[in-house]
């Protein structure tokens, strides 16, 4: 799962915790970055493309993947199936079906990050393919290990034969972050085969209207729920370097209903009372009042 939420009711710099423990890959990610590691980007509201939108997250995830384990893999775990901050586990769940019907499927998922879902799902029998746009992401699913495939690949571009899964899931995956959420859809729904079911987690639409912070400065209205504007982070030279997109809960249902699915169930995970953590603008404050994350059951007739 890559999670990274910054839907912030307010434009201006989204607090990051910091993190200056030694990266847990030692080679270099990538080649010399894109601008001047010290100077913060600037956030703003302004439309951004599919092509710049792929082009900025790859980069940003590169760029992050290191911090982003370090921080979140306790919490994450290296084979478990966390649907989202709120800690929804599909042990419990069974979104994808019971667990025991998961044996010898195919399934994909999509935005794995270090592909903790797919390790999850190749221990109850399935036969996961693990897919990112992060080269840098997969290398930590690589050092985690498994016994399954690995691609980096842009999710509105799947390099799959048509009905060559029978699952598909993401965790907030890919559809956080692209222009044309209906371009990935249809894609997921082409290399499904008939009957498959296709899951997917996202920020939970209204957090859009809230500031993104986890105390109850987070708590207060402070922004338009219906302005579709994307969030991104730019640099000195005004290139994204980071870009999140808002879909309000209507444009989420017709989205998938263009792309071809019929919409089964739509899960809102409740804030459990063992979770005391925080992630961005996720906590037991918030989390026991409003919802932090959705989670669309997608069928394939």
């Amino acid at each position: 799962m890559t999670l990274r939420n910054t839907s912030s009711g307010t434009v201006g710099r989204v607090a990051r915790k910091s993190t200056t423990r030694e990266p847990i890959i030692q080679e270099p990610a990538s080649s010399a970055p894109l601008s001047d590691p010290a100077i913060e980007p600037e956030a703003t509201r302004r439309d951004a493309d599919v092509t710049e939108s792929s082009r900025a997250n790859r980069g940003w995830w590169d760029r992050n993947a290191d911090e982003y384990q370090i921080e979140h893999g306790t919490f994450l775990g290296d084979d478990r199936f966390v649907w989202g901050p709120e800690g929804l586990d599909e042990v419990e769940a069974e979104l994808l079906g019971p667990a025991e019907d998961l044996k010898g499927k195919d399934v994909l998922e999509i935005g794995a990050g270090a592909a903790q879902c797919s390790r999850w799902l190749a221990a109850h029998g399935a036969r996961p393919v693990a897919l990112d746009l992060s080269h840098r992401q997969l290398q930590h699913a690589l050092r985690i290990g498994g016994a399954f495939p690995l691609v980096c690949a842009d999710a509105g571009a799947l390099p799959f034969s048509d009905g060559s899964f029978d699952l598909a899931c993401s965790a907030y995956g890919a559809l956080p972050f692209v222009a044309d959420p209906v371009l990935v859809l249809r894609e997921v729904r082409r290399v499904l085969r008939p009957g498959g079911r296709f899951v997917f987690s996202v920020t939970h639409p209204i957090r859009w209207a809230f500031p993104d912070e986890p105390g109850p400065e987070g708590l207060t209205v402070s922004a338009s729920y219906f302005d579709r504007t994307p969030y991104v982070e730019v640099d000195e030279r005004g290139q994204a370097v980071y870009v999140e997109h808002h879909r309000t809960f209507g444009d989420r249902v017709r989205d998938i209903a263009a792309a071809g699915f019929r919409l089964v169930d739509v899960a809102e995970p409740e804030w459990p009372v063992w979770n005391t953590s925080e992630w961005g603008g996720w906590s037991p404050l918030r989390g026991n009042l409003i919802p932090g994350t959705a989670i669309f059951v997608c069928a394939r007739d």
